[in-house]
């Protein structure tokens, strides 16, 4: 495939039953219940299904180092036509009013247009987790004008507004391929004052770090990017580094997990942990099992036994209300002002 960007040859923790006795591992590190326990908000339990998040494969045309899907140009899970058109058939018969297409790249599955368009046509609210540099891929040029016409918020990765921090985080390039791209779209309208195209740009952690404030950060990115480049966006998130996958196999290598989860333990805030995206989002695999969020999709995670677990088995009477499967990975979300797909929540 044309366009490839290759950070480096990962070698991420062999599975994700790996991954969860790594974290079961740690001594002197809490369990998450046990802190949700002392807050009296255990068990968390979902209430009514506002999202449908749906990962339609980890093909990536790009290998971050902080990547929680362990996606790359060498992966070969790709949701298939007959799970889109049941992702599409549910929000047909419910009145869940976003649909949120991530990957991987989502754009390289070959019927996100499909999923976009889809859901568009039935009213719904979309949006595209892009990582920018695939706006500018070959065969991919045409999708901004695609965007645009369907009204899709994006949703795009920007972890700094310094060059070198961003090439670090995701490969050499990277960084002036992302302004370009935020050019083109910004030249549709996307982020300007004023237009209805959503643009919404993404901090995360150069590493074992919490993200600064996001407000703050907003008003540094907006200043930063508009006198070096005269590019505008329409809002900041800024989202933890989850320690799963990559990350926490960087972690680990660097001998940095303990402090880094006790660092999240630290910060364990109960009015985040009362608004994580779990208990209004629903997550959907590119092979159409169902998980409480994104993070637990990555450690095979699945919603508990009592609810439906396939997306061709959707229920949402047995879906809404579910108790939340949590791990260690949760302090993540709950860390000082939350995290979340959709910034801070506390």
């Amino acid at each position: 495939m044309a366009g490839l960007t290759l950070l480096r040859q990962h070698h991420p923790l062999s599975n994700s039953s790996e991954q969860l006795r790594v974290l079961h591992d740690r001594t002197g590190i809490p369990t998450f219940r046990g802190k949700l326990a002392e807050s009296c908000i255990d068990p968390l339990r979902a209430g009514r299904i506002e999202i449908l998040q749906v990962n339609v494969g980890k093909v990536c045309n790009q290998t971050c180092r902080h990547c929680h899907v362990d996606a790359g140009p060498d992966r070969r899970e790709s949701m298939s036509l007959e799970t889109a058109d049941l992702c599409l058939d549910v929000l047909r018969r419910t009145d869940i009013g976003t649909l949120d297409i991530t990957g991987g790249a989502p754009e390289l599955n070959p019927h996100f247009r499909r999923l976009a368009s889809g859901a568009r046509s039935l009213g719904r609210h979309v949006i595209d987790r892009c990582n920018l540099t695939i706006l500018l891929a070959p065969g991919f040029q045409d999708l901004p004008e695609f965007l645009a016409a369907n009204q899709v918020e994006i949703v795009a990765s920007l972890p700094c507004y310094l060059e070198k921090n961003v090439d670090a985080q995701r490969g050499d390039g990277v960084y002036m391929r992302s302004i370009e791209a935020i050019r083109r779209l910004n030249a549709l309208g996307y982020g300007r004052d004023g237009s209805s195209l959503t643009l919404t740009l993404v901090f995360n952690p150069g590493g074992a770090s919490l993200p600064p404030d996001q407000k703050t950060l907003e008003a540094a990115y907006r200043k930063e990017l508009a006198a070096r480049f005269g590019i505008e966006f329409t809002r900041l998130f800024t989202i933890t580094n989850m320690p799963i996958s990559r990350f926490l196999e960087d972690l680990a290598s660097q001998g940095k997990l303990d402090s880094y989860m006790e660092k999240l333990v630290a910060a364990f805030n109960p009015r985040a942990a009362a608004s994580v995206m779990c208990l209004n989002t629903l997550s959907v695999g590119w092979d159409g099992r169902l998980y409480d969020c994104d993070f637990n999709q990555m450690l095979d995670l699945e919603v508990e036994p009592d609810a439906p677990r396939h997306i061709r088995d959707f229920q949402r009477a047995l879906l809404e209300g579910r108790r939340i499967v949590t791990d260690r990975h949760c302090f993540g979300c709950t860390a000082g002002a939350g995290s979340s797909c959709q910034g801070a929540v506390a």
